[in-house]
């Protein structure tokens, strides 16, 4: 009965394998997440068959006759299998811990000189930091092939960075700053999406993770930088992408679609510039029917520079 638990839950095992459960990985370090997965994996499955087999087995083959109403005769243990069955547990968890720290290890490690991208989270938007050309978009544009650390950060509760192509979820904790490993292997666009409760908009909390051949990359980071130095309305667009305004506001020029806070089409149609950029720096001064205070963040007028929100207002 054993062997044919044994049987079954191997057969169990490489079903579920066979079956794309998960995403194409598209990146370096899903493959090594994938193979502990699966370890875990084949590892719980066979040993959850065996068990019920067993179980299913005694209570078919010991059952007692519907006549039978005296207490069941005494038993007394059994050493080796008592030592069977507490070794056994502990020699796979053994493998279980051993093979994680190995494969915790290898998706951190990282050439001394790369690139570095500096994520930052909050209520309901991300925004993405890189140092070497002084550029912040909401955007996460990466080149194939290159191994990047994603140094992520929370301006106010707990977020949590995920794409599932590339398997690794790091939490953004307020206070501290958390990193993440990334080695793309395929272009192509992806999501990144907040995998914590963080609050109303929670579920709106994505934005596009893109992946582009080094070529691609860098011609992308200068027409970045020259949108950001043109000024005026090329500028506001800019912003309006990077400080993650779409992720609640609607804007058809923008093409968003986001329903946490009001429709910016018909909210500042025949609005003023005053009222546009007093909404930015005070959102909590007028709040427009149908929506809660609190939920945009406050800072703005502190985050971006006065040429920035002037530039912004005009977009608007």
């Amino acid at each position: 009965m054993v062997l044919v638990g044994a049987a079954v839950g191997a057969a169990l095992a490489l079903v579920a394998w066979l079956i794309p459960w998960l995403p194409r990985p598209a990146a370096e370090e899903a493959g090594a997440i994938d193979n502990a997965f699966w370890f875990v994996t084949v590892v719980c499955v066979v040993i959850f068959a065996l068990v019920a087999g067993v179980s299913v087995y005694a209570v078919w083959k010991f059952r007692a006759p519907p006549d039978d109403l005296e207490d069941g005769s005494p038993i007394h243990g059994h050493t080796g299998l008592e030592i069977v069955w507490t070794a056994v547990p502990a020699l796979l968890v053994t493998a279980i811990s051993v093979y994680s720290g190995i494969v915790l290890t290898q998706i951190e490690d990282i050439p001394d000189e790369h690139r570095v991208v500096e994520v930052s989270s909050q209520q309901f938007a991300w925004s993405f930091t890189y140092p070497e050309a002084e550029l912040t978009s909401g955007q996460l544009t990466l080149p194939v092939g290159e191994p990047v650390e994603l140094k992520i950060t929370s301006k106010d509760v707990i977020h949590s960075f995920w794409v599932p192509e590339w398997r690794m979820k790091q939490d953004a904790v307020p206070g501290i700053e958390t990193r993440l490993v990334v080695t793309p292997t395929e272009t192509g666009e992806y999501s990144v999406i907040c995998t914590e409760l963080c609050g109303l908009g929670h579920a709106t909390m994505r934005a596009k993770a893109v992946v582009m051949s080094a070529e691609e990359f860098e011609a992308w980071l200068r027409e970045q930088e020259e949108a950001a130095a043109a000024g005026g309305t090329t500028q506001g667009r800019q912003l309006f992408t990077s400080l993650g305004c779409g992720s609640c506001h609607s804007l058809a020029d923008a093409g968003t679609q986001a329903q946490v806070g009001p429709d910016l089409d018909n909210a500042l149609r025949g609005k003023e510039a005053d009222f546009v950029r007093e909404s930015i720096v005070n959102p909590d001064a007028e709040i427009a029917q149908g929506f809660q205070s609190g939920v945009m963040p406050g800072d703005y007028g502190e985050r971006i520079s006065d040429e920035q929100l002037d530039g912004l207002v005009e977009y608007l």
